[in-house]
This record gives structure tokens, C-alpha cells and sequence, in this order.
């Protein structure tokens, strides 16, 4: 197909409980709206994200949107994924930058420099990746697949075994529990914000399990709406604690440019920021295979291609004072809800992200959410990406009755969730970073000729 010439399928195929595959599309109105149902999965975290690290909101939006279509050029409108703000590089870039919150972050052109140079290390890791893919292609038919597509081949592998289930499942945990201390310590200055946080949490656990529909699946966002009209009420309403500020609402434009900060490339905070493309990688390749198993068709030949797509996109971002961006997992969920794979929404989806990062007075929206609101969601999704961890472990079948399992996941967990840091001379290695190299040089050191031995008594 053309990048932009995707087969009308009638909206009634969704009413005998059909698919629509990447390269179709349902008729534009309902193109339009699957769209705009794509931005809000993405909004809560895309959002979020720049704000736990003192990023500009709009810029961010802005960004996911440019992202996203450079993904989806770079791909060849193969790959149906919207790119939004990642998670991974939050504790990172708080090392980095200093950033205490709320409000921006003063050093902010320091993250955006490792930023800009995970994304080429990213990039570099696509092209290779790409490379050994076409190497190996084997064009031959699969079974429910596309003519012309290829195996895994040896890109793929090698790609797990230097980072096996175990680690991959180990990093994404550290990653969460190492931001466990940001909502409890900096985002809940009283006692009054500390209640305000377990409603939002609350909240949010009641729309995940007894709501329906679309509904469930923006429980971030229902679960932020609905704390923060209980915050209005207590505060503005009856006086309990800091009232919500709508004048900025109010005073901003409609329409007007967001502000672009340009980046600092300082070598400490790029060792320290450069190696979240490990866990990029790790996310993307999770996520490629999750599509290709819903869509049925074998999505690895473009694996360099969207790691490629994802890396430039996390180039241009940092460039423009914008987060990192990644695949996003919210967005899979609803294909796999609506079993609607086109390509052609998410191309929607970015037009409208692009719009709202030009909106002034969305961003001063965003900006009177009350702190402890927030801390309350960040609760709730550092907690899932935590668990979302534990899930590759169970999913893959790790076997814990092998010590080398076994350690390869508990010496780095503790060292991510405790910021055990490495100095090199000047430059620190944190947390994660030094959880992740951990992890990975423990599976090499533990795999070398060892054999398998039972688990030690506890």
C-alpha cells in the first residue's frame, strides 16, 4: 500500500465483530473519532510525565503529536503506535537536573542534551538492528500472515538474549518503584494533601474495577476528574486546604506558541540519561509483539524501523524542550478493546495532539491541577509500571526456582528502589541506571556454562 492509501472498510464491519487491519481504515468520520479516543488514552500519562519532571505540559503534547508521525513515516504506515511521554526517564532526568518540583525545571536544557542523546543511541541501536533483519529475511509465507514477511531472524534474538524476560521484566519494576519516593515525599507537603492523594488513588481503583467501557479504560482520567472536583469542594468550598487557581485558565490565549527550550549537553547527565535507550528498546520490542500477535501479522521485519522511528522522535522532542517519547501500551489496550488497527487514526490522533499543543489555555489547565492530585495518580501509575514488571515474569514464565533467575532480579530491584549509585569520578550512576546494567551483567556473568540449581531455603 501508499503511506497514505489505506482500503475503506464499511463502518458495519465492526458490527459483525470484524477486524480492522493496519493498513485499513473505517470511513473518515469514524476515523476522526477513533482518533480523538486515541488522544484521551494517551493524555493522562503524556501529560503527567513533563509534569513530574518540570517539563512544559503543551510542549510535550506538541511533540507526541510530531512524534507520532514521524514514527508512522519512518515505519512506512506499517506500525500502528502513538508515541507519548515516557516513564523511563523520569528518575533519570530528576537525577540530572536537580529538580525538586513543582513548577519548571531550572536546568531543564541539561536533560534535554541526554535526552537528544538517548534518542541517537536509540536511533543507532535501530539501524543495526534493521540491518541484521534484512540480512536474514526469509520471504517466504507464514501461517495467518502476510506473503513477503520475514522471520524474527537473528535481530530479534540477539536482542533477547542480552536482554531475556528476567532482565526486561526487572528494569520496568525498578523503574516504578525507584519513583515510589517522588508522590509520598514531594507531593504531599500536609496532612490535608496526604488525604487528598489516598481519594485520588481511591478513585482511580474504583473506576478500574466498576466501571464499563471507555470509561474503564480512562480510569486515569476519570479518576483525576472526579479528585479533583472532591479537592474543589473541600478547598475553594469549604476552606480545608489550598484553593484551585482558574485565573490562569481564564487570562491564557486560545491559540499561541507553546515555549521551546533549547538543550545543554553536559556529559555527566548524558551517561546518566543516555542509557534509558536499553529500556526503550526492551518497551518497544514488547510492544511490537504484543501488535503483531493481536493483528496477525508478523511485525518484525520493522522492528529497526520503529526503533529508528522512536528514536529520531526522542531526538526532535529533547530538541524542541520536550520529553522522551515511547511506544505507548494505553493505546495498544484499545486496539485490543476495539480491535481497530488502522494506522490511519493514530495519524488522526497526532493532528490533534499537534492542535492542543498550540492552546495556551489547555496548558494552564493542565498547570491547576492540584499537587496532591497529582501525587495521587503517580501513585497509582508508578505502581502499575511496577507491576507491569511482575507481568513479564508471569507472562514469560520465568522460572524462580533457578537461582540465576532469582538473582538477576532481586539484587537490581533493590538497587533501583534503594538509588544504590556508582561513582565514576564525577559522574554518578543512579538508581536505575546502575539496576539495569546490573541486571543485564548479572544474566551474562550467571549464564556463563552455569547449570541450573535448585532455590535456597529462605
Amino acid at each position: 500500500m501508499g503511506l497514505f492509501s489505506w482500503t475503506e472498510k464499511p463502518s458495519t464491519t465492526l458490527d459483525n465483530g470484524g477486524v480492522i487491519a493496519p493498513d485499513e481504515r473505517l470511513p473518515w468520520p469514524q476515523t476522526s473519532v477513533m482518533g480523538v479516543q486515541h488522544v484521551i488514552a494517551m493524555f493522562g500519562a503524556t501529560v503527567l510525565a513533563p509534569l513530574l519532571m518540570g517539563f512544559n505540559p503543551n510542549v510535550a503534547i506538541l511533540m507526541s503529536g510530531i512524534g507520532t508521525l514521524i514514527f508512522f513515516f519512518i515505519t512506512g504506515g506499517k506500525v500502528p503506535s502513538y508515541l507519548g511521554s515516557s516513564f523511563a526517564f523520569i528518575g533519570v532526568v530528576i537525577a540530572a537536573s536537580g529538580y525538586a518540583g513543582p513548577g519548571p525545571n531550572a536546568n531543564l536544557g541539561v536533560a534535554l542534551g541526554g535526552i537528544i542523546l538517548c534518542g541517537l543511541v536509540y536511533t543507532v541501536i535501530g539501524f543495526i538492528v534493521h540491518a541484521t533483519n534484512v540480512k536474514h529475511t526469509k520471504s517466504r509465507p507464514m501461517a495467518g500472515m502476510e506473503v513477503d514477511e520475514v522471520d524474527e531472524g537473528v535481530a530479534v534474538h540477539w536482542i533477547e538474549r542480552l536482554m531475556p524476560p528476567v532482565v526486561t521484566g526487572t528494569v520496568v519494576a525498578v523503574i516504578g518503584l525507584n519513583l515510589a519516593a517522588i508522590p509520598i515525599k514531594n507531593m504531599a507537603p500536609t496532612g490535608f494533601d496526604a488525604w487528598m492523594q489516598a481519594i485520588t488513588f481511591i478513585s482511580v481503583a474504583l473506576v478500574a474495577v466498576y466501571a464499563r467501557g471507555m470509561t474503564q479504560r480512562l480510569l486515569i482520567l476519570v479518576g483525576l476528574i472526579a479528585a479533583s472536583v472532591v479537592y474543589a469542594v473541600l478547598t475553594n468550598g469549604l476552606g480545608l486546604g489550598k484553593p484551585i487557581d482558574v485565573s490562569g485558565i481564564a487570562n491564557a490565549a486560545w491559540f499561541g506558541m507553546p515555549t521551546f527550550a533549547a538543550p545543554v549537553f553536559q556529559a555527566q547527565a548524558i551517561l546518566l540519561i543516555a542509557p534509558v535507550a536499553l529500556i526503550l528498546v526492551a518497551e518497544n520490542l514488547g510492544h511490537i509483539k504484543a501488535v503483531s500477535a493481536m493483528t496477525g501479522r508478523d511485525l518484525n521485519p520493522y522492528l529497526g524501523k520503529a526503533f529508528i522511528g522512536d528514536g529520531v522522535a526522542t531526538m526532535v522532542s529533547g530538541a524542541a524542550g520536550g520529553t522522551g517519547v515511547t511506544t505507548y501500551a494505553e493505546n495498544i489496550g484499545v486496539m485490543a478493546a476495539t480491535k481497530i488497527y488502522s494506522t490511519a487514526m493514530f495519524v488522526v490522533a497526532a493532528c490533534i495532539a499537534i492542535v492542543l499543543g498550540f492552546s495556551p489555555k489547555f496548558g494552564a489547565l493542565i498547570q491547576a491541577i492540584p499537587l496532591a492530585v497529582m501525587g495521587g495518580v503517580s501513585i497509582v501509575v508508578f505502581g502499575l509500571i511496577a507491576i507491569a514488571g511482575a507481568k513479564i515474569w508471569v507472562d514469560n514464565k520465568v522460572d524462580f526456582s533457578d537461582n540465576r533467575n532469582l538473582l538477576v532480579a532481586a539484587i537490581p530491584i533493590i538497587l533501583g528502589t534503594g538509588e544504590y549509585t556508582l561513582k565514576f569520578g564525577e559522574f554518578g550512576l543512579g538508581g536505575i541506571g546502575t539496576a539495569t546494567f546490573g541486571a543485564i551483567f548479572l544474566y551474562w556473568l550467571l549464564s556463563r556454562g552455569a547449570a541450573t540449581t535448585a532455590r535456597p531455603a529462605p
